[in-house]
């Protein structure tokens, strides 16, 4: 909460809205000269200009001319612009207020001549700090020429008056029927529910509003309304006391924090009687603590290449230093910070010279701002300010202003800082409760104040981490409107202050909606249809149902039994039997749990090709492990897994041993998502032995490192600290990339505004050396640990075979979001979720509806996104193209219920966790999660023909028109079981069952054959691979390619797994059928590539 001086303000009127102005400060007179120009040029050759010329802007349309100016505090700002236009005609201009037009094309009149010089003035809103105004020729003719800019903004005032009669009014009239009102009237609402009153203004400073509402009500009961301050409610259902008659007015008074800027304060009637009648309103704003400057001279700071002078005068102090012209010349100030925070710093400079004299400002030895422009001013005797905001750090700081140049720095006089926007944070609120009983839809809570240094501004209410409402500081009993019936919510609230602050959430009440009574069942879902077919599954996708009420989800039937559960209206049917027949049905259903009727069966035949990408349950690894949030793989083949609440870090084998090996002890609960969260193996852990973990501490988020040497945790040692945590949005994933940098992504606490803030850690994907520090070739200087900004709550990071990063995030209310992520880039949060028109915001590659997903761990195999969803419980399959991905198909829908993490494993397949119970600080003396191994079904392709496509004449008889003796074409393969020993391949006519050829004991380590194999029982160069063909002789011993003799057959190449590495019972006598046999006998999976042909010999 900023704080500025206090002073006089009066109230004043702008473009129809009432603005506080303030009055009676000194202008500070900015030249012409000193602004910077586009398109124009200085001259003296006209008379009766001040300072040192003026300026003759292009005679274009786009020449421009900006001031930089500095207010003293935020406010509404009086501009004098002194100028000269000796042409016959007006010159037209937009003038702007840091990149806002304030006034559109305003019209220069004309000047007697050139000589003769006129002023024009207007008011605008600034900010405290450094503000830009600029002059834009909208016309050929170009802008006036430019004197200068008188610019003033006085310290806001206690107290501002503003009438009913200008406010806006919603279902009510302007009356002065009645006596003893000020100004020209009041307002008389109707008599109706929602009728209002709203009042525009203008608050100049951060702090403690005080509104004094007049009103009469002549009638024989209270009247209730809510009184709302930007769209908040800061207090409910008010009673407006009855009071003498309608002559006899009274004030009512009450309290609310208000940011600087623009303020509506709206009275709203919530019964049929409406508001009473309101004459006017008094606003004032007591300004928060803070805002005390510190002087720091230069020449009592360090200098180097620089000396004290006081050859010129206007200086303050005992001198000002000279900058040595050379570039690394430098002053550094000691600067002392009572908290941790953004400062404002303005350095009062002079600059004689016609060129700027940049200067790198650093803060600890961390560029916080680089190449900070000085202009030239007037001369050397003329001194003006340059702000710039930084954070420090709390206790003392070395801020260095160093040259860039050749031509060194400016003079120097004084550094100020001023004690920044309020760090401090509200209390949590305590006691949250439910009064009364949950409605179906509906709850009223309560809860016992917070409090805050300064106020609290309002107070959010939340389901998880999902905004429910939102209701004004002065607030502590709500009615939460909209929820659904038969319904689970884990509520708390958080307190927020006018500097955006949150406090830490309050006690977690946890209850579920009553049934509602409603018989009527959704309607039947319409348009079921398969999306996607391969030999194992079949993904499903059908139009929504409606209810009047609303619907809650579908039941997935495969066959008449129900397979799945899902949220919306698409679903994979996994584990089927490639080439076999089934029938699908869908229904909806509510809350009450009505059901719809069933769909009309679909029947849909299974392919005989898997994906290669699609996941197959294979079995659980471990049933008894705690909120599995990090894994990480060791050398060995073992896995790390952190159990969030419980705050142990876990030893587990490939086959699900599990050995608890430390404990965390300094990590705590947020009695939400915090705890023990992400877990990152050294790249180099098989000689350094080092692990990371990312974990809630007792005033942060932090990324810690430590030694597991011995079967046992080491001291844990902090790497990155300060990231702000909250009983939500805590971020958590860490993974080192490809480059050998640690990624770290970070939740943004709560705040929606530390996103965007780069002096924050919040709300980002941090990338780091293994030591903490910022990695080289990150986009920030001034934040050199940031990569990316404008996250929510990021929670999975992957990289694809491209070496790009993928990244998932919790959505709030509307979209989760699947990103690609490009460094620097800001990913729009909190002014876009999802998709939006904003290209300052990088959009989403895909997105879904929160219930659908809610994402937190992904992971990449062979450029397959799987994306494991929290709230959606499934996971979600999508293929990498380009830069984007095929539809998104959901798995193992609801089959482990809250799915946190994906993660590959060393032995070709992946691992699943679920965190169950996980919403409100989860159950830790409950073993009850589960880990997962996910496996892929076996893929087979050729680089010379698609499946069920034509197999080229090459690779058939038709190549040299004699059966046999053919060219074998190029095969490979993946995603073989575990446990394969060998490979066998089979090729058959499946027209007549023809058995044409067979190569089997292919090594384990294979994953292709070439084309062209040799002759030979032993096959040429793929020892110990052996080979039998349907021919005689030496056909017997070689491929033997199709050859239906010109009609149209399918051939089918069969890929075997086997689980012996030489096949047994087999000799070079054998038949094809014979080898056969015996593969069958020792198959553990098998894949086919279907190829048609036509060839005749």
């Amino acid at each position: 909460m900023r704080a500025f001086l206090a002073g006089a303000l009066a109230v004043g009127l702008l473009a129809g809205t009432l603005v506080a102005t303030p009055a009676g400060a000194a202008p500070t007179r900015y030249e012409a000269e000193n602004a910077t120009i586009s398109q124009g040029i200085l001259e003296t050759s006209h008379t009766g200009f001040s300072g040192t010329g003026y300026v003759n802007g292009d005679n274009v349309a786009g020449s421009y001319l900006e001031f930089t100016v500095t207010a003293a505090n935020a406010g509404t700002a009086t501009i004098a612009i002194r100028y000269a236009n000796g042409t016959t005609s007006a010159r037209t201009t937009d003038i702007a207020v840091n990149g806002t037009v304030v006034e559109a094309a305003h019209s220069f009149g004309v000047t007697a001549d050139w000589d003769t010089w006129a002023t024009y003035t207007l008011t605008a809103p600034v900010t405290a700090g450094s503000n830009k105004i600029r002059l834009t020729a909208t016309a050929a003719g170009g802008n006036p020429n430019v004197d200068f800019t008188d610019f003033e903004v006085a310290p806001p005032t206690s107290t501002s008056h503003f009438e009913a009669e200008d406010a806006t009014i919603s279902q009510g009239i302007f009356e002065n029927s009645h006596t003893g009102f000020s100004g020209t009237g009041y307002v008389n609402g109707d008599n109706v529910t929602g009728s209002y009153t709203e009042w525009t203004l203008t608050a100049g400073d951060t702090g403690t509003a005080t509104i004094a509402i007049r009103y009469a009500n002549g009638t024989t009961g209270a009247r209730t309304s809510d009184i709302s301050v930007n769209g908040t409610v800061v207090e409910a259902a008010h009673s407006f006391g009855v009071t003498a008659n309608w002559d006899t007015w009274a004030t009512y008074t009450l309290t609310t924090p208000v940011s600087a800027g623009p303020i509506k304060v709206r009275v709203t009637s919530t019964a049929a009687g409406g508001n009473p009648n309101l004459d006017f309103i008094d606003f004032s704003v007591t300004p928060s603590g803070g805002g005390d400057t510190t002087v720091y001279q230069a020449e009592d700071a360090s200098i180097s290449q620089g000396a004290v002078a006081t050859n010129h005068t206007g200086f303050t102090g005992t001198g000002f230093v000279d900058y040595t012209n050379v570039a690394g010349s430098y002053v550094e100030f000691t600067v002392t910070a009572a908290v941790q925070g953004n400062y404002p710093l303005t350095l009062r400079y002079a600059n004689g010279t016609a060129v700027d004299r940049p200067l790198d400002v650093s803060v600890n030895g961390t560029v916080a701002a680089a190449n900070v422009s000085f202009p030239a001013t007037a001369n050397w005797d003329t001194w003006v300010d340059k702000t710039v905001t930084v954070g420090l750090i709390a206790g003392a700081n070395a801020v260095r202003l160093t040259a860039t140049t050749a031509n060194g720095g400016p003079n120097l006089d004084k550094l100020t800082a001023q004690v920044p926007v309020d760090p401090e944070p509200p209390t949590a609120p305590a006691n949250l409760r439910v009064v009364g009983d949950p409605r179906p839809t509906a709850v009223d809570l309560a809860w016992d104040a917070a409090t805050d240094n300064v106020g609290v501004q309002q107070y959010k209410i939340y389901n998880g981490g999902n905004v429910l409402a939102t209701v004004g500081g002065n607030v502590t009993a709500t009615t939460v409107p909209n929820l659904s019936p038969n319904t689970r919510y884990v509520i708390s609230v958080l307190a927020y202050d006018a500097a955006g602050n949150p406090s830490q959430g309050s006690n977690s009440v946890d209850f579920t909606t009553p049934q509602i009574v409603d018989p009527t069942p959704p309607s039947t879902p319409g348009n079921l249809r398969a999306t996607n077919v391969t030999a194992n599954t079949v993904t499903l996708a059908w139009d929504a149902s409606t209810d009047n009420i609303g619907v809650t989800g579908y039941n997935v039937y495969k066959d008449g039994v129900k397979f799945s559960t899902v949220p919306d209206t698409t679903a994979t049917v996994d584990a089927l039997t490639p080439a076999t027949t089934y029938g699908f049905q869908v229904e909806a259903f509510d809350a009450n749990n009505n059901t719809s009727p069933k769909t009309a069966v679909l029947s849909v035949k299974t392919g005989t090709t898997a994906a290669g990408g699609d996941p197959i349950y294979d079995r659980d690894v471990n049933t008894q492990i705690d909120l599995p949030w990090g894994v990480t793989f060791l050398p060995d083949g073992s896995a790390l897994v952190a159990e969030r609440d419980r705050f142990e870090i876990v030893r587990v084998t490939l086959d699900g041993q599990k050995t608890v090996i430390g404990k965390i002890t300094e990590a705590v609960t947020t009695g939400g998502e915090g705890g023990l969260l992400g877990l990152a193996a050294s790249p180099n852990f098989a000689t350094d032995h080092y692990i990371y973990a990312m974990h809630t501490a007792a005033n942060d988020n932090r990324v810690v490192r430590f030694k597991y040497e011995n079967g046992a945790i080491g001291p844990r040692e902090a790497l990155v600290t300060g990231i702000a945590k909250n009983r939500f949005h805590n971020g958590g994933r860490i993974k080192f990339g490809p480059d050998g940098m640690l990624y770290i992504t970070t939740g943004d606490g709560q705040d929606g505004t530390r996103a965007q803030n780069l002096n924050s850690l919040n709300g980002k994907i941090l990338r780091v050396t293994p030591t903490g520090a910022g990695a080289p070739g990150n986009p920030f200087p001034s934040a050199p640990r940031v990569y990316t900004l404008g996250h929510r709550n990021p929670q999975g990071i992957a990289w694809d075979s491209q070496g790009r990063l993928w990244e998932a995030e919790f959505g709030d209310s509307t979209w989760d979001e699947l990103n690609l992520i490009q460094p620097g880039k800001n990913y729009g949060w909190p002014n876009c979720e999802g998709r939006c028109s904003n290209t300052a915001y990088v959009n989403p590659i895909q997105q879904w509806d929160v219930a659908s997903a809610s994402p937190s761990g992904i992971e990449i195999v062979n450029d397959w996104i799987y994306m494991a969803a929290v709230r959606g419980e499934r996971l979600w399959v999508m293929k990498i193209t380009g830069s984007t991905t095929d539809t998104p198909r959901a798995f193992f829908n609801g089959r482990w219920g809250r799915l946190r993490t994906i993660v590959k494993t060393p032995d070709g397949g992946l691992w699943l966790t679920s965190t169950n119970n996980d919403k409100n600080g989860g159950t830790p003396s409950t073993l009850d999660n589960v880990i997962v191994r996910l496996k892929f079904a076996p893929t087979l392709t050729s680089t010379a023909f698609a499946n069920n496509g034509t197999i080229p004449t090459k690779y058939t008889c038709a190549q040299d028109h004699v059966s046999g003796n053919d060219i074998s074409p190029p095969l490979a393969w993946s995603n073989a079981p575990s446990g394969t020993q060998s490979y066998a391949v089979e090729l058959i006519d499946t027209a007549n069952s023809g058995k044409h050829w067979v190569i089997w004991d292919i090594p384990a380590s294979k994953t292709a054959l070439p084309e062209g194999l040799g002759l030979g029982f032993n096959v040429p160069s793929q020892s110990p691979a052996k080979q039998k063909a349907m021919g005689s002789g030496d056909k017997a011993l070689q491929y033997f390619g199709p050859c239906p003799g010109g009609s149209s057959h399918k051939y089918e190449f069969t890929l075997y797994a086997l689980d012996t590495a030489t096949l047994p019972g087999v000799t070079s006598s054998s038949t094809v059928a014979q080898v056969e046999t015996a593969l069958l006998a020792h198959d553990l999976a098998s894949v086919k590539l279907a190829g048609n042909s036509s060839a005749a010999a």
